[in-house]
């Protein structure tokens, strides 16, 4: 055989590429990654929608609590006790009656918001201003924000099952704070803030 023939006969075999087994080995390593990165991708996203709707409760608990010191009159964070969102109410004179009537507040700054996905209350513990307890009730809850800028003390966790933050609002100031973790996690904070602010 001849240096030429045994080049060509190279050549051929090295022309004829891949074997099917060896692509669909290729495909199998492809999917299995995309599947772990898919997993990760979506648990992030259901994160990051549970964080999100957390980061709007507490806008508009700020947003009651200024509106509420500004306008002088109660602002009402009504919570959806079958789980669908939150929104913010006040009363304002009906201008054709004159009669005073109950608004749902809908403007740039705050709109009403309906859960996205799993994401859903956990647990609502909220507190009135004389300082029990409020039970569950056929009532839907909320939390009233007041004038003097002071609120009913609430403690609202939000989660999908996985990721929790809960938003805790401090009856003395009204201020919401954001926090990451489980109600449970975050009460004795929020009764040290309590007592922060009445020093």
């Amino acid at each position: 055989m001849s240096p030429n023939q045994k080049s060509r006969i190279r050549n051929q075999k090295s022309a004829q590429g891949f074997t099917l087994i060896e692509i669909l080995l290729v495909v199998a390593i492809i999917a299995m990654i995309a599947g772990l990165g898919g997993g990760y991708a979506v648990g992030t996203y259901q994160r990051l929608l549970v964080e999100k709707t957390a980061r709007q409760l507490v806008l508009t608990a700020t947003y009651a609590r200024i509106m509420a010191i500004e306008q002088q009159r109660p602002y009402e964070l009504q919570l959806d006790a079958g789980n669908a969102g939150f929104l913010l109410t006040t009363t304002a004179e009906n201008p054709e009656t004159g009669e005073i009537e109950r608004i749902i507040v809908k403007d740039y700054y705050c709109r009403p918001v309906e859960f996205d996905s799993n994401v859903k209350f956990e647990q609502i513990l909220l507190t009135s201003a004389t300082g029990e307890e409020l039970e569950d009730s056929d009532l839907e809850p909320k939390v009233v924000f007041l004038p003097n800028g002071s609120a009913e003390s609430a403690v609202l966790q939000i989660g999908d099952g996985r990721s929790h933050y809960t938003v805790a609002v401090v009856a003395a100031t009204g201020k919401a704070t954001l926090y990451a973790g489980t109600a449970t996690d975050i009460q004795a904070v929020s009764i040290d803030l309590d007592l922060q602010n009445l020093q």
